[in-house]
């Protein structure tokens, strides 16, 4: 078989893989609930080559990506679901139906506009969706609150961002980020009462208050809390890196260092990152 730059192509290969007796073993083996890790994992691989800026990576990483959907859609077929058509044309119909100002008659709207646009429209969607489960006799969604629809699977982090978003747009939220900040200190105050008072359950609550309280400030200062964590976390590494080199050129290991010298090490690293090498 041979590569194509035909989409049909690719679900030949997905399909000759899940054939029974000629196919690949461990991809007959999979199941929605077993490939759902490697699709969170993809998404996330996009994510990090555009972090990088490394467009040759990007494309391998968005094929990857594509072969996520196209792996589900081909056992959705095998169980009579539906196909990797049906998935195309659901995701037109809808990119079609939320944006009548682009295939519609709602012309010329500002950006705020549209998004108030898209939020009404995804309203109407979510009622239909209810309408038609009552007409098949279908058991409702179980939540139907403001925070219903923010999946359970979305990485902690993001779902936080997400139930924020919610519940602002039904008001529950600040106008100020100082008022965030407060709510930062207040939680900080929070774990260190209970360091004091030694409750390693409470501690972990207040850590969990902590960290959404980081995240709520991040959404008020329009900052992507998961790409501001990503950007830590290359930094730490790099100046890790550097307190590992610089230690290295002495013949010496960091679990041979003190702390206090690492540290210099690390606040050297800061400055060369200020004023360069």
């Amino acid at each position: 078989m041979q590569p194509s730059r035909d989409i049909s192509r690719l679900n030949e290969i997905m399909a000759a893989l899940r054939t029974p007796e000629t196919g690949c073993p461990w991809d007959l083996e999979q199941t929605f609930a077993t490939i759902a890790p490697y699709t969170l994992e993809e998404a996330y691989e996009v994510a990090d080559a555009i972090e990088r800026g490394d467009v040759a990576n990007l494309r391998e990483e968005l094929g990857d990506l594509l072969l996520q959907v196209v792996f589900h859609a081909r056992m959705a077929e095998e169980e009579g679901r539906f196909d990797f058509g049906d998935v195309v044309d659901a995701i037109t119909r809808k990119l079609i139906r939320r944006h009548p100002h682009v295939f519609g008659d709602a012309r010329n709207l500002a950006s705020h506009e549209v998004k108030a646009l898209w939020g009404r429209i995804k309203a109407e969607e979510k009622r239909e969706r209810a309408e038609a489960r009552r007409a098949a006799g279908l058991p409702a969604e179980e939540a139907t609150g403001a925070l219903a629809d923010v999946p359970l699977a979305l990485p902690a982090l993001t779902r936080a961002l997400k139930l924020q978003e919610k519940a602002g747009k039904v008001g529950f939220d600040w106008n100020d980020p100082r008022a965030v900040l407060a709510k930062l200190r207040e939680e900080i105050d929070e774990v260190e009462a209970e360091l004091d008072a030694n409750d390693a359950r409470r501690v972990a609550g207040e850590v969990g208050d902590l960290l959404f309280a980081v995240a709520n400030l991040a959404r008020h200062l329009s900052v992507d809390p998961e790409a501001a964590l990503r950007g830590a976390n290359a930094k730490f590494e790099r100046r890790f890196a550097h307190i590992e080199t610089r230690l290295a050129e002495a013949g010496r290991a960091p679990g041979g260092a003190t702390l206090d010298e690492m540290e210099a090490l690390w606040d050297e690293a800061k400055r060369r990152e200020k004023t360069g090498p």
